[in-house]
């Protein structure tokens, strides 16, 4: 059996724009836990605040239980 998690990355949330060092940092913390990288789609993610949305990514983790 898996279980999946999701997590939204905006750039905002990095604290500037989105690197590859940020990224890779993301993948490493959430491997030490056990999950796998599974997918990393491209998606328009609405803000908290006002209307439409703001560019970012989901990055989709698995682990085996």
């Amino acid at each position: 059996m898996y279980s999946y998690k999701v997590i939204e990355i905006r750039e905002g949330m990095l604290g500037g724009k989105m690197s590859g060092g940020k990224l890779e940092k993301i993948l490493n913390d959430h491997a030490r836990e056990g999950w796998r990288l599974k997918a990393i789609t491209s998606a328009d993610i609405k803000g908290r605040i006002g209307p439409g949305g703001v560019e970012g990514m989901l990055v989709t983790f698995e682990r085996e239980e």
